[in-house]
C-alpha cells in the first residue's frame, strides 16, 4: 500500500493519547489526533531493512473482534457503480498479486474505514481521500503514484470486482478484524509502531487503532448513501524529512540511526536536470510538465 492514514472528518470525546509517539497496547489515540499518523512522509526504513525490522514489530494478540457485516443496500444505482469500482481498484492495484485472502483483507480495511468516523463515509471518499491537496498525503498510494495509466484488464480485474462486490454485499473478512491500516513488508511507516498490528496476510500487515478507538464502539459513522467522483492525484508527490520518534523500542531506534536513509526518498537526493531522451525532438521535451506559472496548489511546489 501503500501508506495508508487518517484524516479527521468526524470527531467524537476526547481521549488520553501517548506523549511519546510510540503507543502501547491499550493507549488510546483520539480521533482529532488520528490526523498526526502523516502518510505523505517517507517510511522510516525500506527495502530488507524494512522486512527484518517488521518482523521484529510483535502482533498485539488477537485481531480483535470481526467486523460487522455492512450491506450497502442504501445506495441507487450510480453510487453502487462507483463504489463497485472504486473498491475493486483498491483491490486490483494494491493487492492484485497477494492470495484472495490479501484481497479480501484490503476490501475489509477500507470498509472498516467507511464506518470509522475518522475517515469519510463512502467508500470512493476513503480509498481517495487525499489525492486533491497539495504535496499529496494519499491514503492509497495507487491514486497518487501513476498506477492508473495502467488499465486493469484481465482475470485480475474480474476477480477484484467479485471480491468487491461480495464485500458491499455485506461479505466480513474476520482475520483482519477492525484493521483500519496496512502496509507492504518491504518498507517500515512511522505510524506503525504506534499501531497495533493485528495480522500478517501475504506481503501486508494489517494494524488497528489501539484502546478504544480501534473498538466496535467507535465505529458509529452511517454510510452516506452517495459516492462522490474518484479523482486521482495529478501532483508528483515530493516526500519530505524521515520522521524520528521519540522513545524508539531499542530495536527500532537502532535500526532507525545506524543506517543510512534510502535514496530514493531522499527529496535532495533527485537529479536536478531532467534526463534527456534522444528520441524526443528538442521542442517536445518539455511535453507534460508544469508550467512555471502554474498554481502552487495544482503543483505542489
Amino acid at each position: 500500500m501503500t501508506f495508508a492514514v487518517a484524516a479527521l472528518t468526524g470527531s467524537c470525546a476526547p481521549m488520553a493519547m501517548e506523549a511519546a509517539g510510540v503507543a502501547r497496547p491499550g493507549t488510546l489515540i483520539p480521533i482529532t489526533e488520528v490526523a498526526a499518523l502523516d502518510s505523505s512522509l517517507p517510511p522510516m526504513l525500506t527495502g530488507s531493512e524494512a522486512i527484518e525490522a517488521n518482523a521484529h514489530l510483535p502482533l498485539s494478540g488477537a485481531a480483535g473482534p470481526a467486523a460487522a457485516s455492512l450491506a450497502f443496500s442504501n445506495m441507487d444505482a450510480l453510487a453502487g457503480m462507483r463504489a463497485l469500482d472504486c473498491l475493486a481498484q483498491a483491490i486490483y492495484y494494491e493487492a492484485r498479486s497477494e492470495p484472495e485472502a490479501g484481497q479480501r483483507a484490503v476490501a475489509q480495511v477500507v470498509l472498516n474505514r467507511v464506518r470509522h468516523p475518522a475517515w469519510p463515509n463512502s467508500v470512493c471518499g476513503v480509498v481517495y481521500q487525499g489525492p486533491a491537496r497539495p504535496g499529496g498525503g494519499c491514503q492509497f498510494t495507487f491514486t497518487c503514484d501513476g498506477s492508473l495509466r495502467f488499465r486493469a484488464y484481465g482475470e485480475d480485474w474480474l476477480r477484484a470486482r467479485r471480491l468487491a462486490a461480495e464485500a458491499l454485499a455485506g461479505r466480513v473478512h474476520a482475520p483482519v478484524g477492525l484493521s483500519t491500516f496496512y502496509h507492504a513488508n518491504y518498507v517500515l511507516p512511522a505510524w506503525a509502531p504506534r499501531l497495533l498490528k493485528t495480522a500478517v496476510i501475504g506481503n501486508h500487515l494489517f494494524y488497528r487503532l489501539p484502546g478504544g478507538a480501534g473498538m466496535p464502539a467507535a465505529f458509529t459513522a452511517r454510510y452516506a448513501g452517495a459516492e462522490p467522483i474518484a479523482r486521482p492525484n495529478p501532483i508528483t508527490v515530493h516526500y519530505g524529512r524521515r520522521p524520528q520518534l521519540a522513545n524508539q523500542p531499542a530495536w527500532l531506534a537502532a535500526a532507525t540511526t545506524a543506517r543510512p536513509q534510502p535514496r530514493g526518498f531522499d527529496s535532495a537526493a533527485r537529479p536536478t536536470e531532467p534526463v534527456q531522451d534522444l528520441q524526443v525532438r528538442p521542442e517536445y521535451r518539455q511535453s507534460g510538465q508544469w508550467r512555471d506559472d502554474a498554481p502552487s496548489a495544482l503543483t505542489g511546489r
